[in-house]
């Protein structure tokens, strides 16, 4: 039986989707009387949320009944996505890059090329490419960024052959954390304006907490005084603790001292701490006694000095004592900041000023070899971050930021650097984001952008937590880290009257996205309606080759090399063979590798569809087939070998992980088995949210003539087994 279509929807149905038979009624007549007059299925989706008649409060189940039959007959070969979001030129010119094209636009591409920000926001992108050097020099001085010494000019790309991404900014000095902490008229940011808002977790109905930008900044300086008395400057110095208003001073104060910050996350076992470390060459290491999420309290200074020898500062989780017993070479929080407060003007600090090409953090990303890349963010980084965040996701001064994250990860400096650059208050939840106690304090902060990861959506979706809460303050969600859900990303929409979902699909090493969504474009779910602004970027065929512009196909992505905030080095590997080693020319210049593979469909969105090497993404953290494959042959003496694959489901949403393995002659096991014991070595070796969705025994493993692994196989083996099984 055909589904209907809207036009054939009855009371029942809106009756069956959760609606008292009154209001299903109303309802019922409203949506026929927005669909007779048009029979283009974006254009009564559009009518429908314009109106705001498809209220958050209404049940999941009614949003479907709209959303799914209005788009019943859509086919996703031969059409443009499904759009559920649709920008108005009102709108378009009070964002930033509509206002920033109004100003500029005629100037920069002809009186009578420039139209509005919506209809010349492709003419204005491409221009963004051709000419990167007029671009930044307008965003710069959108953004809180104060140079003591002006760079010579925007790009060189003449004096450093070996930089392929040319030398940004050359000559320019500053101390990017120092241009967060002082207020600036443009963009508006006072020092009695709001940093910072926060609640911890189990406090739900206290009221929210706040610290200006001068506290911060004398909190931020208490803290550097203390930093100089105990450390050298280009020190590397780690913070491996949850993303609290303390954690944040710390990262500022590192940064203002002149010193490195090097990022683990919190969720780390002690051997991945250890390789930090390590790498890194750290000489200290921030952290709490324990971690406090959804009411529990787990050990982190355990986990920290079984990696670490250096000196480490402990802060409580709860209260003002450390709850638990240090070495002697380790200080409590209190005990360090007294010696900063020994300084006789302890709450001022004079920034330790350094070149633009200065290293201020080292964060870390998986490869497909041992270690861990180690990448070096410049203070070039952070304007590339924040820019992004300003032109895409349209933070501004009032705006209020809030993404659950971590430190040590990529989205946790790009949060900080967002907020402070840009003039928004950030806003941070002390505890775990999975449950309700979240969701109200995004209600009483009053948020205006939240920030998500899809799995963290599907959670919020299936327990209900977030029900009865208002979050129509929300005028942007944003999603990163996976492939998004098309019906979670439904849910999240729904809950501020339909506002949009800012995809973004970046990398550490860029310091940005190099595909977003936008607030000038519609937006359709799951996918990508750009590159970023400045970024070049075309889709390789099999043999290399790019496809045309515009044409509809999938392949490897391939980046223009000039792109201010990318990495020109790695500290561990070779920059060269990872990122640029056998990638084609194009228009004289070397491509440089990400390794995504991509689909840009019919009408020009794109959609990531999964990795071109062995990296996989699993729950927002990218590791390596190789580094899984290293933990599970050692898990058990009956395991020959094994091989990990990651899947992206045929409905989309979270990729999962597959083990195939052989076992050795004369040995048995089953898959269950196999299963829990992968399961613990994998979280007690690597990271505690790797899940395993399937473990299969099979007899040998395909292999090259070279005897390379063919994981692409397995891949492709397991992704069809898996759909079988699901359709069964």
């Amino acid at each position: 039986m055909a589904p209907k279509s809207i036009t054939e929807l009855g009371v029942n149905d809106f009756v069956k989707a959760g609606l008292p038979p009154a209001e299903a009624n109303q309802l019922k007549e409203l949506v026929l009387s927005l669909s007779v007059s048009s029979g283009d299925p974006s254009d009564i989706w559009r009518r429908i949320v314009s109106r705001r008649i498809l209220k958050p409060s209404y049940p999941h189940p009614l949003h479907q009944l709209l959303y799914y039959t209005i788009y019943s007959n859509h086919h996703s070969s031969s059409s443009p996505p499904p759009l559920y979001w649709f920008p108005s030129i009102e709108q378009a010119r009070h964002t930033n890059l509509g206002r920033l094209m109004e100003i500029h636009g005629s100037q920069l591409l002809g009186a009578s090329s420039y139209k509005d920000p919506i209809t010349s926001f492709p003419l204005f992108h491409k221009f963004s490419v051709q000419h990167p050097e007029v671009y930044w020099s307008l965003v710069l001085k959108e953004l809180s960024i104060s140079f003591v010494q002006p760079p010579s000019c925007i790009l060189d790309t003449s004096s450093d052959p070996s930089k392929h991404g040319g030398t940004w900014l050359p000559g320019s000095v500053l101390n990017i954390a120092d241009c967060c902490l002082q207020p600036s008229s443009h963009p508006n940011k006072q020092d009695d304006s709001v940093a910072i808002v926060w609640r911890d977790e189990g406090f739900d109905d206290s009221e929210i907490n706040h610290i200006t930008l001068k506290q911060l900044r004398q909190q931020v300086m208490l803290l550097a005084n203390a930093i100089d008395a105990n450390f050298s400057k280009g020190d590397a110095i780690a913070i491996d603790m949850q993303m609290t208003v303390n954690a944040v001073i710390i990262y500022l104060a590192i940064v203002l001292a002149g010193c490195v910050v090097v990022s683990i996350a919190d969720s780390f076992a002690p051997k991945e701490i250890a390789t930090r470390l390590r790498v890194s060459n750290a000489r200290g290491i921030f952290t709490q006694d324990f971690i406090a999420r959804g009411g529990k309290k787990f050990p982190l200074y355990s986990r920290v000095i079984e990696a670490a020898a250096c000196k480490v500062i402990v802060l409580p989780v709860i209260g003002n004592d450390v709850g638990i017993k240090l070495r002697k070479r380790d200080v409590s929080w209190n005990s360090f900041l007294s010696s900063g407060k020994q300084h006789p003007r302890s709450h001022n600090y004079s920034p330790v000023y350094q070149s633009i090409d200065s290293v201020t953090n080292i964060l870390f990303s998986s490869g497909t070899t041992g270690d861990p890349k180690a990448i070096p963010w410049t203070q070039l980084s952070p304007i590339r971050s924040a820019a992004d965040g300003w032109a895409f996701i349209d933070v501004q001064p009032g705006d209020v930021y809030c993404w659950p994250t971590n430190l040590g990860w990529v989205m946790g400096p790009t949060l900080l650097y967002s907020c402070f650059l840009s003039g928004a208050t950030l806003a941070l939840y002390h505890g775990s984001p999975l449950g309700h106690g979240f969701g109200k304090f995004v209600q009483d902060a009053g948020v205006t952008i939240l920030g998500t990861v899809p799995s963290l959506v599907k959670t919020w979706k299936s327990t209900q937590c977030m029900e009865g809460l208002d979050w129509t303050k929300i005028k942007t969600f944003c999603s990163t880290g996976e492939t998004s859900n098309v019906d979670d990303d439904l849910w999240l929409s729904s809950k501020s009257y339909y506002k949009p979902i800012i995809e973004c699909c970046g990398g550490t090493e860029l310091a940005s996205c190099y595909i977003m969504g936008s607030r000038l474009q519609p937006q359709a779910f799951g996918a990508f309606s750009t590159p970023s602004m400045t970024t070049g970027l075309v889709i390789l065929d099999e043999n290399g080759v790019p496809y045309p512009d515009d044409v509809p196909c999938v392949g490897e992505a391939g980046l223009f090399p000039v792109y201010l905030g990318a990495t020109d080095r790695l500290l561990n590997a070779d920059h060269e063979e990872i990122y640029f080693k056998g990638m084609p020319l194009y228009k004289g210049k070397i491509l440089r590798r990400h390794g995504d593979i991509i689909k840009r469909t019919v009408g020009g969105h794109f959609v990531v569809q999964g990795r071109a090497d062995d990296t996989m993404n699993l729950g927002g953290i990218k590791t390596s087939s190789v580094e899984i494959e290293r933990v599970c042959d050692r898990a058990d003496e009956c395991v020959l070998e094994t091989a990990a694959v990651s899947i992206a489901p045929a409905n989309a949403g979270p990729e999962q992980l597959v083990i195939l393995v052989v076992l050795k002659n004369g040995y048995n096991s089953d898959a269950e088995t196999l299963k829990k014991i992968f399961s613990k070595a994998i979280q007690t070796n690597l990271n505690p949210l790797f899940k395993i969705s399937l473990v299969k025994i099979v007899p040998a493993f395909p292999r090259t003539a070279s005897n390379k692994l063919l994981r692409r196989v397995l891949r492709d083996q397991m992704k069809h087994e898996l759909s079988v099984h699901s359709r069964l």
